[in-house]
């Protein structure tokens, strides 16, 4: 597995309860919704490559979003 970092992340309490919503009818960790929605928003704004080689049990962006 890819080597992971932790950093201390200060936010509004009331952008954390919405995020940890949306990671909860996702059935995602609040972790993997963060992860989830930056790399959604890197995608968008074009800033996102691909790294060529994921490894084993590392889906792709947007892999299990919801279709609503």
């Amino acid at each position: 597995m890819a080597e992971r970092k932790s950093f201390l992340l200060r936010i509004d309490p009331a952008v954390l309860l919405a995020v940890q919503r949306w990671a909860n009818d996702d059935l995602r960790s609040l972790n993997a919704q963060i992860e989830f929605v930056l790399r959604r928003a890197l995608q968008g704004e074009g800033r996102w490559k691909e790294p060529k080689d994921r490894g084993p049990g590392r889906p792709g962006p947007g892999a299990g979003e919801s279709r609503r």
